[in-house]
């Protein structure tokens, strides 16, 4: 593609106040108060001053600005450009919002914690955005990450496990076999704090809200579904984040360290060919008359009961599945090579039903455990890509408002009817669907947006809005 040459630009004039750059902002804010945003906030919100007032406005200018693209406070302006003031009430300034958000204690990041929660079910309860909660298997992750930054200025941050200065936010995920990844709760932490600190409380707060959102589910019945089942590593291996799993009823499946006690297990599981079964994994092949994996990498379990040395209050029993893998590291030494073959092992211990999940399964499903890291990629190339503040009480706010974006942007994916934006990143989901440019026309007082023609995501576009207003069915799907 080139310029024309036949009609060349010769001018460039920013005169023209009906048009607006992310005409997508309009169904998804649509969405947002539907989903009672703007109550919610003002209800649970206590912020104090003068500095407070509106929280609920507030709020959504936020989190429609990181829909629309914003990672710092600064980036907030592009709420306030052509006819976005025509089309929208009060278009807070950035200078506004940043002091709003520097006004946060750690009570008020709770209060905040509260709606984005609330917030979650009343879109769950308007879009199919957790479809099959209520049926099927729920499986919740947890994880950390550590978000850079620069300088001493922030406070709370400092060198986490990565090695780089940053601060820490753990979040827990909910996924079904029918939807894609969706945040449940969220904390930001010191850069320096270790991983399991504070993640009880998380998975507590994470599975009421699972709790909550399959009892309002369409299909929710009398009958006992399945556990949860949480996920996560090695860092989480501990009886305050597992036993906080096991008292909520869910089940766990949560990476162990090899130390002397695994190893000893794993060691006892013998080597012979009738404990160890060939799974699906790298560089396998399927063989089609045996109706197996041709593979090098194998699972095998024992019964197993974590944190045995502790009380016996705190040892839970259950399995330690083992896969093994071929080391194909280079040795240091270069020279004779090995005379046997030498095993990487990676071991979990998981509490559920092996009728349910097979050794194979579990372990299956427990390596899928890495969709949160896309989780985290994503929410590093929206939002978060900066913590705007040198306030820690600010930044974690502006994280559970990172994740209230993130969870919008899943709503209206949903709605569209394209089962690529259904799972779509973020980013996807703002190329597609928000950074639409759109003439403003007034007429009756009623506003029409003119979007492109020929715009790819035409369709789409239409199902979100149409949903979103109620134009061709209630927004209750």
């Amino acid at each position: 593609m080139q310029l024309s040459h036949t009609r060349p630009v010769a001018a460039a004039r920013f005169d023209d106040p009906n048009l607006v750059a992310t005409a997508g902002l309009v169904p998804m804010m649509a969405l947002a108060q539907a989903g009672d945003l703007l109550t919610l906030a003002d209800e649970h919100l206590s912020v104090p001053t003068d500095k407070g007032a509106n929280p609920g406005r507030k709020i959504a200018s936020l989190v429609g600005g990181m829909v629309a693209g914003a990672d710092s406070i600064a980036d907030l302006a592009l709420l306030r450009h052509g006819a976005m003031g025509t089309i929208f009430d009060r278009a807070y300034a950035p200078s506004t919002l940043g002091s709003f958000l520097r006004t946060f204690t750690f009570g008020h990041v709770r209060q905040l914690d509260a709606v984005a929660s609330r917030f979650l079910c009343a879109l769950a309860a308007k879009t199919p955005l957790v479809s099959g909660i209520d049926t099927g298997r729920v499986l919740v992750d947890i994880d950390d990450t550590i978000i850079e930054v620069h300088g001493h200025g922030k406070q709370g941050s400092g060198y986490g496990y990565s090695g780089v200065r940053g601060l820490n936010a753990l979040i827990a995920t909910v996924t079904t076999d029918t939807c894609a990844p969706v945040i449940l709760s969220q904390r930001l932490r010191c850069g320096a704090c270790g991983s399991p600190r504070g993640a009880a409380r998380i998975v507590s707060d994470a599975l009421a809200t699972v709790d909550r959102l399959r009892t309002q589910a369409d299909g929710a019945s009398d009958d006992d579904p399945l556990k949860p089942l949480v996920r996560c590593d090695s860092a989480f291996y501990g009886y305050p984040t597992v036993g906080a799993a096991i008292h909520a009823g869910a089940d766990v499946s949560v990476t162990v360290r090899l130390t002397s006690t695994i190893k000893r297990a794993i060691a006892s599981i013998g080597d012979d060919e009738s404990s160890c079964t060939p799974i699906e994994y790298t560089d396998a092949l399927y063989d089609e008359g045996t109706d197996t994996w041709i593979s090098r990498a194998e699972v095998a379990e024992i019964p197993f009961t974590a944190f045995a040395s502790q009380k016996k209050a705190h040892q839970i029993p259950g399995r330690l599945v083992v896969r093994r893998i071929p080391d194909l590291r280079p040795p240091k030494d270069q020279g004779q090579g090995t005379l046997f073959d030498i095993w990487r092992f990676h071991a979990f211990f998981t509490t559920t039903d092996p009728d349910d999940l097979d050794t194979v399964a579990a372990d299956k499903t427990h390596r899928q455990h890495a969709i949160i890291e896309q989780v985290h990629a994503d929410l590093k190339n929206s939002a978060l890509a900066h913590l705007p503040s040198n306030s820690f009480s600010a930044n974690a706010a502006w994280l559970v408002c990172a994740v209230m974006a993130f969870n919008l942007t899943r709503a209206a994916g949903t709605l569209t009817g394209d089962p690529k934006l259904t799972r779509a990143t973020t980013g996807t989901i703002r190329r597609t669907l928000v950074s639409v440019p759109a003439r403003i026309a007034s007429s009756a007082r009623r506003l029409t947006l003119h979007l492109p023609t020929h715009w790819p995501w035409e369709t789409a576009w239409h199902n979100l809005f149409d949903t979103a207003f109620g134009r061709t069915r209630p927004i209750i799907v």
